[in-house]
């Protein structure tokens, strides 16, 4: 990939010259380039905002970086005073499209190409914009009408893949799509966060980091790169490289609560003390923990007891109590005797971790439901559409179905790993649409 040609912010921002697609393109590579430009461009923002007497033109150049430092509020009003020409229009709908109003952007997008922007850069605008309002559709209509060049171009291809993701059931052909972009632009932000979704997604956290790493060198860098970025980092431990991500996210919106929230929980969980020897010992006591005892020789009589009562590994027997295992029929003192012996040559003893034991969780209470209502416990936890975050907390907690997620409480959810207030709103709020609620809420 050839160097980003080197630019003078400064020079670009404040300077006489004219102003256009070439020269947003090449702000938005320095900073790729070198995130300290970044600084340079929010000060010479910040300088040509001291001056009273801009002119029209220059109000649509401040109005355009205002928008790349995600000042999208301000980036609109600037607009709206500026030459009113095809580049303000144009990047009018891309300060609505940003602000979720996605009719008023498609109608900006539109008089941006009545005034001489872009056909095929509107065209694919407004075929995001339509596919954000979920309708696939007019999305699909919009891209299945464009021919020649444009067929060529990255964000075409980004956009074919995103819209077949969006609709469903032909996720190869998105992913075909994506491939296919990155072949032609091996940066494209989108197509990259596309294939680390996906990854994602599938547990394949290797390729999603390497591809979400990619895809956070680009600028203005897709919140959503970062946030899912950074709770990868911190579910390894590795918190200054999430820290860098929120505070990315905080560079341009100050005030974003889920980034400051994590920013919040990285910072302090990175500053948690890590015994490195304590960690080690228990790891190999868990690696000895998850022993079966079919390893071991056993008497068939020991071996058919302890296969009635559920227990299959080492771990299991540290976890129950000598007199549950004289409970148990045909189990005797000479039994008993095998096991303590077994047990002593790892070092280990029954009930040594008995306290561990968790009771399973209460049944939940159908008496109230609607049978329609009953048949949303049976429902996979995926229909929920969670976040990555709590999406992963999930999976360690053990969680399958919506009815194994509604028998535990709020507290019980906190105590996983990564697991915060906001991960606790969202997973209420999205039981709350389906009129259910977490067990003691």
């Amino acid at each position: 990939m050839a160097e980003a040609e080197v630019v003078d912010l400064k020079e670009v921002v404040l300077a006489n010259t004219s102003f256009g697609p070439q020269e947003i393109s090449n702000i938005r590579s320095a900073i790729a380039s070198d995130f300290t430009h970044f600084g340079e461009l929010r000060d010479a923002v910040g300088q040509m905002e001291q001056d009273e007497n801009r002119s029209p033109a220059t109000q649509t150049k401040l109005g355009v970086c205002q928008l790349l430092l995600g000042k999208f509020k301000q980036a609109r009003e600037t607009l709206n005073s500026s030459d009113g020409g095809a580049l303000a229009q144009f990047y009018l709908g891309r300060c609505a499209f940003e602000l979720g109003e996605y009719t008023e952007a498609i109608s900006q997008y539109e008089a941006a190409q009545k005034a001489g922007y872009s056909e095929d850069d509107c065209k694919l605008a407004i075929a995001e914009a339509k596919r954000y309002m979920r309708d696939l559709d007019g999305s699909m209509a919009i891209l299945d009408d464009m021919f020649g060049p444009i067929e060529q171009t990255a964000e075409y291809q980004y956009q074919r893949a995103a819209t077949v993701a969006a609709i469903g059931d032909k996720m190869p052909e998105a992913i075909n799509h994506y491939e296919r972009a990155l072949q032609i632009d091996e940066s494209h932000a989108g197509a990259l966060f596309g294939l680390a979704l996906e990854n994602d997604r599938h547990g394949n956290d290797d390729e999603a980091v390497a591809l979400y790493e990619r895809a956070a060198a680009a600028f203005p860098t897709g919140v959503g790169v970062l946030i899912n970025l950074g709770t990868i980092y911190e579910d390894r431990n590795q918190f200054d490289r999430a820290q860098v991500c929120y505070r990315r996210i905080l560079e341009c919106y100050p005030d974003h609560p889920r980034a400051t929230l994590y920013m919040k929980d990285a910072s302090a969980l990175g500053n948690v003390l890590y015994d490195e020897e304590t960690q080690r010992r228990n790891d190999r006591l868990a690696q000895v923990l998850n022993l079966p005892v079919a390893n071991f020789e056993l008497s068939v009589r020991s071996r058919n007891c302890l296969q009635k009562m559920g227990i299959e590994t080492l771990g299991d027997l540290t976890r129950t109590s000598e007199g549950e295992l004289l409970s148990s029929k045909n189990f005797g003192e000479t039994s008993l005797y095998e096991i303590r012996e077994m047990l002593s040559s790892k070092g280990l003893s029954l009930g040594q971790f008995a306290h561990e034991k968790k009771s399973p969780d209460p049944p939940i209470d159908t008496s109230h439901m609607s049978p329609d209502e009953q048949a949303l416990l049976d429902r996979p936890i995926s229909d929920l559409n969670l976040s990555v975050r709590a999406r992963k907390c999930m999976v360690r907690l053990g969680l399958n179905t919506i009815g194994e997620l509604v028998r535990k409480t709020g507290d019980e959810m906190l105590e996983c790993k990564n697991f915060g207030v906001t991960s606790l709103t969202e997973v209420r709020e999205k039981l709350d649409e389906l009129g259910l609620k977490l067990r003691g809420d």
